[in-house]
């Protein structure tokens, strides 16, 4: 781990995290372990909904207050949820540090979610439902989402349903702050030139009051995964095609194999597998990718392409063909010293994005409680072998096992 990390948890549970950054622009944010996932039955979409009601109005400070209190100063306040997790995070000038640090706090844990800005902001996140469904080439990853993990809280959409969205309350939302802002599942994150001496007091007199909170993990393991192959007719020009599996949880000691296995079948490299076959060889995709997400007891891997529809099954029968070659051809060592050398550039060039590498220090610490620096990677990447690769093509792309779902 990196030993430049500064630590420290509060007597409430609440974990502080800090990588010391030379740079004259600050990152921070509060990672909460509550996601779409943690809902109830009757609360389709609230964790974004919270997200975007954070906004909205607190005990000191009303919606137009909490717009202009970074942007003043030029800096920005930003938010995302996602299906284990929301993150609330600002980037501003190092100087201006406490006053990011107090407004993330102050947006986090004492939002008040006024029933007036509920009405406005349900017509905001409905625009944005409609704008996503008229976006087939992304509403599929949801759709395939809801194959692969039915019945289960995982396939949920984030967004939530228009419907039900326009009977939240404002005691709703309070409802739902109450039950899962647990302090033990909260993390505050940071990377700048700022000391950590600093940080520690503005914890203190910013986190510190936060009533101390602990909750047991409701959440329910996947029921049994069952290979479904589905077909929607969309009306579309093109075809728009996933193919896919369930895969390795955060915790799974095959999740970095099977990560360096993704990125060599399709990941952003234009040398990616998928994307010789289909669009520089064959000609017929344009948009050809292999995405796998890990959640902490899960995962799940999703082949997707949009191509013509006189091209699909083509297409289809190349992405097969392709996955059988992982499955039955075993790497030179050659050839994965290129995969690893390619991924390990892909990591370095991403972290140089320092709002990336802050929410990945985040994300790190709020499961992990620790965060792996570029060596770390290195040295766990240099242990992956050829049968390796081989024995998770085949536990995940065995054909018999994979789902399918098309837009036609």
């Amino acid at each position: 781990m990196d030993k430049l990390i500064n630590t420290l948890t509060l007597k409430n549970g609440i974990r502080v995290v800090h990588k010391p950054d030379a740079s004259p622009v600050s990152y921070c944010g509060i990672a909460i372990n509550v996601g779409t996932r943690d809902e109830e039955d009757n609360e389709s979409g609230m964790a974004h909904f919270i997200e975007h009601m954070l906004f909205k109005g607190t005990d000191k400070r009303k919606s137009w207050h909490i717009l202009n209190r970074l942007e003043n100063v030029g800096g920005e306040l930003n938010a995302y949820t996602t299906k284990e997790e929301t993150f609330v995070y600002a980037t501003v000038l190092s100087v201006d540090f406490e006053r990011a640090m107090e407004l993330c706090a102050n947006i986090v844990f004492h939002s008040t979610f006024p029933q007036n800005e509920i009405e406005k902001e349900v017509d905001v996140i409905i625009d944005e439902i409609n704008s996503y469904n008229d976006t087939p080439s992304e509403l599929i990853f949801d759709d395939f989402e809801d194959l692969i993990f039915s019945g289960s809280p995982l396939g949920r959409n984030i967004l939530g349903d228009a419907d039900k969205l326009r009977t939240y309350r404002t005691a709703d939302a309070l409802r739902f702050v109450k039950r899962n802002y647990a302090t033990d599942q909260i993390l505050f994150f940071s990377l700048g030139n700022v000391p950590f001496k600093k940080i520690s007091q503005w914890a203190e007199r910013y986190l510190g009051d936060v009533p101390e909170m602990h909750v047991q993990s409701k959440r329910e393991k996947p029921c049994l995964y069952v290979p479904q192959k589905k077909v929607i007719d969309k009306n579309t020009y093109q075809a728009h095609v996933i193919y896919g599996n369930r895969a390795y949880g955060l915790s799974d000691n095959k999740r970095l194999a099977f990560y360096l296995l993704n990125n060599i079948l399709g990941g952003p490299g234009m040398n990616s597998r998928l994307n010789v076959a289909l669009r520089e060889r064959s000609g017929i995709a344009y948009n050809i990718e292999s995405n796998y997400t890990s959640y902490s007891d899960s995962g799940i891997v999703s082949i997707y392409f949009g191509t013509d529809v006189k091209n699909m099954e083509k297409s289809c029968h190349i992405v097969l063909n392709e996955l059988k070659k992982l499955r039955n051809n075993r790497f030179s060592d050659l050839q994965l010293s290129k995969a690893k050398k390619q991924l390990i550039c892909q990591l370095a060039i991403s972290q140089e994005s320092k709002e990336s590498l802050s929410l990945s220090l985040g994300k790190s610490f709020l499961y992990f409680d620790k965060f792996e620096s570029l060596d770390d990677i290195c040295k766990s990447l240099e242990e992956i072998t050829p049968s390796m690769l081989m024995e998770v093509a085949n536990e995940i792309f065995e054909e018999d096992n994979l789902s399918l779902l098309k837009y036609q």
